[in-house]
């Protein structure tokens, strides 16, 4: 579970990063891809989601738009919205916060977004607060773990089914790492969700729905234990 669904206490580390963000009107979730856009992955992605009627978020890395303009521009096309995943995926703990701006700043080149998710999720606290300054720093609720090789295609579908609730912000991969788990687990997925009645929406969107204050009080209140985290998806069913 430490993998698949942070706990409090790492999430504690990052004040004011969005892991969750859960509705009193409905049942929403956000799917979001990471690694992309690539020619292998990408499209099949778009066309499932198109299939289902669905919008999502892309955390892109800014070499790949730059190596793959069309696949990055049919996303902008079909309405998802899209986030900065830096310009060589590159792993903040092991790098120095003035090159990780940097390499930050030349994908921002490439992707026009206020949205940040780093790699792996790891970030030195100075790279956490410089990029707040111009960022959502957009974390995660449930990470399916679908590139993983440790993970059968099966387990990561129980991932989503076992660790989803009201506001998780949901992590699959466009990349081929991913290929054969996400492309067995997204559409059962998804289809699973849609019965379970949640509503999609983009990150963007769920934004939208709070104000600055809102979306920190979300923030506090989850940080708070494991006991406020069970009520406060109590009180958002």
């Amino acid at each position: 579970m430490f993998i698949e669904q942070p706990p409090f206490i790492y999430r504690l580390l990052f004040p004011g990063g969005i892991w969750r963000m859960p509705s009193k009107e409905e049942k929403v979730i956000y799917l979001t891809f990471d690694d992309g856009p690539i020619p292998e992955i990408t499209p099949w992605v778009l066309d499932v989601l198109d299939q289902y009627n669905i919008k999502a978020t892309f955390f892109c890395v800014g070499d790949n738009v730059r190596k793959h303009p069309e696949e990055y521009a049919e996303v902008l096309r079909r309405g998802h919205s899209v986030g900065n995943h830096t310009f060589n995926h590159i792993q903040g703990l092991k790098t120095r916060t003035a090159n990780y701006m940097k390499n930050a700043e030349l994908a921002s080149q490439y992707i026009d977004s206020p949205l940040f998710r780093p790699p792996h999720g790891h970030l030195r606290l100075p790279q956490f607060f410089r990029l707040k300054k111009n960022y959502h720093i957009i974390l995660w609720d449930v990470v399916t773990r679908d590139y993983s090789k440790r993970m059968t295609p099966e387990q990561v579908l129980d991932n989503v089914k076992d660790y989803t609730r009201n506001g998780s912000v949901i992590v699959f991969h466009d990349s081929l790492k991913a290929e054969k788990n996400m492309k067995y687990a997204l559409p059962l997925a998804i289809e699973w969700l849609k019965e379970q009645g949640y509503v999609f929406k983009t990150i963007e969107e769920g934004l939208a729905q709070y104000d600055h204050e809102t979306i920190e009080a979300i923030v506090t209140n989850h940080h708070n234990s494991e006991n406020d985290n069970r009520e406060l998806a109590r009180d958002y069913r």
